[in-house]
């Protein structure tokens, strides 16, 4: 399993940048490779991503959320394996730190070679930068789910 963690400090107050990340189905605006995240219900999402020429499917299922502080989820079935936690981090009225650290256990040999050239880390970085952009150019967030999922429920 590889680890990957990356960090962006936003210009956006902490609930404003909390409320865009609950809003799963616009993630293929700044995350490169994601083609559709349907949202299934308040836990569960089915996500398609097309890397490198090769296409995946998967569920995830949030298993800890707090508002403006953190959402933790793991996949449940598919072609992909990985865990991770975002968190936000209120730096001040209008600044926020954002900060994404995930698990995931390459599948494949295309998988498993761009892990080990870094190419995750890239995306990841990535993927963080135009979070910051999409959030930052909007000035506000597109919706908000501000329910409280627990461990363990």
């Amino acid at each position: 399993m590889s680890t990957v963690k990356e960090a962006v400090e936003v210009e956006v107050p902490v609930h404003t940048a909390y409320n865009q990340w609950t809003q799963f189905e616009e993630f293929p605006r700044f995350m490169e490779g994601v083609e559709e995240v349907r949202q299934l219900d308040e836990r569960r999402n089915h996500w398609t991503t097309k890397i490198s020429g090769v296409k995946r499917e998967f569920d995830t299922e949030i298993v800890d959320q707090l508002p403006d502080e953190r959402i933790t989820w793991r996949t449940t079935e598919g072609d992909s394996q990985q865990k991770g936690t975002v968190r936000f981090q209120r730096l001040d009225d209008t600044h926020t730190r954002v900060e994404l650290v995930m698990e995931v256990d390459p599948t494949g040999t295309v998988e498993k070679t761009g892990d080990m050239l870094g190419v995750l880390d890239r995306r990841v970085k990535d993927d963080m930068r135009r979070f910051k952009e999409y959030i930052e150019g909007r000035g506000g967030e597109s919706g908000a789910w501000r329910g409280r999922i627990s461990p363990g429920e």
